[in-house]
This record gives structure tokens, sequence and C-alpha cells, in this order.
């Protein structure tokens, strides 16, 4: 195995240059550059040899002609797909190639061999990919979802970061729930009883009620047992909360914050999405603001595509899509039943049996990505709710104590990021919007 540092010149065989990023070729036409990577392709003529090197900012084909190639014939003959390489050489422009430039090769070196390697161009079924998950992500496709679930994480923090929200982080270890005790995933904490976190906004109202507005970025955990597209065990959640924030002001920071991941995504990410081949005319229409309909019109909706609900019952991934399939753009779905959420949720004041509370869902059939509402602020009224819900005052007792010590109005919602990546990137399944997804029946790689 060769050792080099990170910025590393290589003697003898080659000259000693600051190697470069295939991303940066384009401000140095004409000059001679070193550059290091993975061989995603290598083929031969019989007198010039072709090789695609990828490092992660982009992608450059490399020619290596006579009478340099009989030179370097021992080392392309160990040259295979994913064997990592230095290559050195002049940058030509070449519209024919990957970005419009490919390096004519003079030198090379293998840092790393390859044996045969596993994923090739042939059908794989999915066991197998997910089997393969640290090395399926090397490839383009995939490498492109990633790097449009950092595009939009980058775009998230931007906004809040610039609408005066402060980043807070919530515990993820948590001695009590915040949606439901079935979905938990319980822990021994040194002799004590504990829980992965499943939201972290009950300590995130507590963060709001110091700092105004707020947002965390981070894991969440759901025990449900759940084998569809859209559902994972572990995934990662944007979870704003807003003092001095009552309901319709909720919603328009929630269609606010989509619009302006969604258009930024799409300023920046245009080779990625293209890769992938998402179709740009239904993102382009995430403009606010949103369409909105209640729990009760969705119901009439329904029942005319003959999926129908009887009052008080949950929609599940055909009524969603269903109720989607309605609209050009994300759609509010509001005023849900008050039994269909969680105990904390504001009763809508015109009917003490509604909650104000609304799921945003995608649509092209992807369902909710955002799930919010208003939050009880009332002392005796969150008391009477949680005694319904058979929650024990002492350890919630910090919770309530947000609303003897200067309660005000407040608001928040999620947003589930694998969900969103999905929509965005127009992917049928969650399990490819994680570097290593978990599910009810994946915990490796």
């Amino acid at each position: 195995m060769v050792k080099y540092p990170l910025e590393f010149s290589i003697g003898n065989r080659l000259e000693r240059m600051r190697a470069m990023q295939i991303s940066e070729l384009r401000y140095h036409p004409e000059e001679r550059v070193l550059v290091n990577g993975w061989v995603l392709h290598h083929r031969s003529s019989g007198k010039i040899d072709f090789l695609v090197l990828r490092d992660g900012s982009g992608e450059v084909q490399v020619v290596i002609r006579e009478p340099d190639r009989s030179r370097l014939l021992v080392v392309l003959e160990q040259v295979q797909q994913e064997a990592s390489v230095a290559i050195q050489g002049v940058v030509q422009q070449d519209p024919r190639s990957p970005g419009g430039l490919e390096i004519i090769a003079d030198g090379i070196q293998l840092l790393g061999s390859s044996e045969e390697y596993p994923i090739g161009p042939k059908s794989h079924g999915v066991d197998f990919l997910m089997d393969h998950r640290h090395l399926w992500i090397r490839s383009p496709r995939q490498a492109a979802i990633l790097r449009l679930r950092a595009a939009i994480v980058r775009r998230s923090r931007a906004f809040f970061d610039s609408h005066g929200f402060i980043a807070a982080d919530p515990p993820i270890i948590t001695p009590s729930f915040a949606e439901g005790s079935s979905t938990l995933f319980a822990i021994d904490y040194f002799g004590e009883p504990a829980y992965l976190s499943q939201s972290g906004q009950l300590y995130l109202e507590a963060l709001a009620m110091a700092l105004g507005k707020v947002y965390a970025f981070g894991p969440t955990f759901r025990a449900e047992k759940s084998k569809t597209r859209r559902h994972l065990s572990e995934f990662w959640m944007i979870e704003p909360e807003m003092a001095f924030c009552q309901f319709e002001a909720n919603l328009r920071w929630q269609e606010q914050f989509i619009e302006a991941v969604v258009q930024g995504v799409l300023e920046e990410c245009q080779a990625e999405l293209a890769l992938i081949g998402r179709d740009l005319t239904p993102l382009r229409r995430v403009l606010a603001p949103f369409p909105r309909i209640t729990y009760g019109e969705a119901l009439k909706i329904l029942s005319d595509r003959g999926l129908g609900l009887h009052y008080g019952e949950d929609l599940g991934a055909p009524h969603e899509t269903a109720l989607a399939e309605a609209f050009d753009r994300p759609v509010f779905l509001t005023h849900f039943p008050a039994s269909l959420k969680a105990f904390y949720m504001q009763p809508d004041p015109n009917d003490s049996t509604l909650a104000l509370a609304a799921d945003l869902l995608a649509p092209e059939g992807y369902g909710e990505i955002i799930g919010g509402s208003e939050r009880i602020y009332d002392y005796e009224l969150l008391r009477s709710r949680m005694a319904r819900y058979g929650l024990d005052e002492k350890t919630y007792g910090w919770y309530l104590d947000l609303r003897r010590f200067g309660t005000v109005p407040h608001s928040g919602f999620g947003v589930g990021l694998e969900r969103l990546l999905a929509w965005i990137a127009g992917v049928e399944h969650v399990r490819e919007t994680g570097a290593f997804p978990r599910t009810l029946t994946r915990l490796w790689p």
C-alpha cells in the first residue's frame, strides 16, 4: 500500500506538485495538473487507454496515448474498476467528455489496487445492493442523491439562520416520550429506563421560551414496525419551534421554508438532478402560498375517489397520495380530530374537538413531509389533556413549568429530511436517501 499525505507529491514517477480536485480543472485549461481519484471505467483500444476518474467533486476522462501508453503499460494493466490512482497530464477541452474536459496524461501511479468489483453494470437485486451499501454509495446515482441531501441540509440551515432562528440541540436520550409509547426504542441508562428520542420538540419548546425562535437538526428514532417505502427506524429531523407564533403564522413559515429549499436546490444542483433523471417541472411549481384543505374536506374528496374513511380514522399513504394528486404543489391538510393527534396540540377555538394541526403533503405520491401544530399554552388545559392521555405530571413537570412561568402562544413543526429528499430527488424508496439506512429488517452494514 502506498502511503502519502493529503496534499501529497509523488516523487520519482510523477512531478512534485499539489494535487487538484476534478471540480477545479475547468479553471486550468491547457495547464499541467495532478489529480487523484477512483477509476469508474477503464477501456483500451490497443493504442489508447481511456479512464473515467472520479474524486467526489466530479468526473473527468483521462486519455493515455502512445508512446506514454507503452511506458505505463505495467501500471495500466493493474487498473481495474474502483482502483485509486494519481494521474498527471495536461487539461484539454473536449465537448464529448464528462464536463467538457479531459486530461491527456503522461503519468499514472497506482495508489490502491481493486479486486474484482462486486457491483458491475449488470442488474443487481435490492438486497444485494443494500448488503453492499458501503460500495453502492460510490455509484454516480447514489453519490448524486447524497450530494442533494447535503444541499438540502445547507439550504435548510441557511433559511433558519437568516431568519433569526437559533440552532439549539435537544437531547437524544430522553426519560419520556413525545409522540407515542408504542414507537420507542428503550435503553438502559445506568440502571434507569430511558429512550432514544422520537422528537426534540418538547425540549425545543423550553429552548424557544429562552431564545425566541429555535431549530434543531439531528437524528430521531421510531420503533414502529413498518415496512413501507416511507419509513425508516432512524432518520433526521429539522425541527423549528417559535415563541409568540400561532397556527396561521406557523403554516406561513412552513411554506416559505419549503419554497426556499426546493428553489435553492434547483439552482444549486442541476447536474445532480439531471444525472438521476428528475423531472424538474413539478419542482418549479413549488411556490408559496400552498393550498389548504381541512380533514373534513379531505374525507369528502376521498369518498368521491372511492377511498372513503369514517370520521375519526387516520389517513394512510394511499389517502395522502389521492389528496395530493388533486393539486400541482404541496397541500396543507389541517384541523384534524384532536383524538388523532398528540396531547400537546392546541384545540381549535371554534371547535374544541379539532386540533390546530397540519400535515404538509408533497405531490407525486410522496405524502407527508411536514407535521406541525400550535402547542397548548394554557396550564390547566395541558394538565387536563395529559390526564386524558394517562401521562404522569411528575414525569412531565418540567414541561408543565413552561406554562407556569411566562407562558405564550407558540408553534412548531418537524420535517423528515429523508422524505423531503425522496420527493425532491424523485426517489421511490427512502432507503436511498441516507448513507446507511436503518429499517425494520436492516441493521448492517
